[in-house]
């Protein structure tokens, strides 16, 4: 039986991914490594300092800097990026989510965050969404991030659920394996084929409804 649902912040609740990608541009220019929107992909749902070592990796390696300068250059970047999500209202929740959120309330299904980003309260404060989670997980309350289940382990433990009554809704391939190594299901929503390994795979997180996940996972969760 579905009791939870655990939601994946940027690029599912609302796409902060484009800010991401900016404010890392700025960073990876500053350093002259080549930085583009197919490489900005291999930093989908990992933690801000994996971030920085795969642009790293680009170009002199993630060993050519001290572990200071690294801080330094994440938290510039941090600073960078929470300049541009400033401009964030409730009107940039992505399409169907306040619904599917709604929905789930109406079926007495638990709601959880369980994002890689530290920003995650303030973002869910300017989304105006805060009060919608029973419970919020991020890069500040577990010390390893995704693909270890760690954030999504902390949710089931919070929400007083089992993995095999709780489902995962993600956007990064490493997101999806989080929620498989956590024992939940996963619906995919964005890219086939990156998200290949999802349960469920989505193309917007328009097409979401409580309905399909019953119909879609609930069997198999028996």
């Amino acid at each position: 039986m579905i009791k939870a649902v655990i939601f994946d912040l940027d690029g599912v609740i609302t796409d902060t991914a484009k800010y991401h990608y900016e404010a890392w541009k700025k960073i990876a220019d500053e350093l002259g490594i080549p930085f583009d929107i197919e490489y900005n992909e291999k930093l989908k749902g990992v933690s801000r300092m994996e971030s920085l070592c795969l642009i790293l990796d680009n170009g002199p390696g993630r060993d050519s800097l001290t572990l200071e300068e690294k801080n330094e250059l994440c938290e510039r970047k941090n600073k960078i990026y929470k300049e541009l999500i400033g401009s964030l209202r409730p009107s940039d929740v992505l399409p169907g989510i306040n619904e599917f959120i709604s929905e789930l309330k109406k079926n007495h299904i638990l709601i959880g965050l369980a994002s890689v980003s530290k920003n995650a309260p303030e973002i869910l404060n300017r989304l105006e969404l805060r009060d919608s989670f029973d419970y919020v997980a991020d890069a500040s309350t577990v010390e390893r991030s995704k693909p270890y289940p760690d954030v999504f382990i902390d949710n089931l433990i919070n929400l007083g659920v089992n993995p095999g009554e709780a489902i995962g809704v993600e956007d990064a391939e490493s997101g999806i394996e989080a929620i498989h190594r956590a024992g939940m299901k996963a619906v995919g929503i964005g890219n086939k084929k990156v998200l290949k390994d999802a349960d469920i795979i989505l193309s917007t997180s328009k097409e979401l409804s409580f309905s399909l996940l019953y119909t879609s996972l609930e069997m198999t969760m028996r």
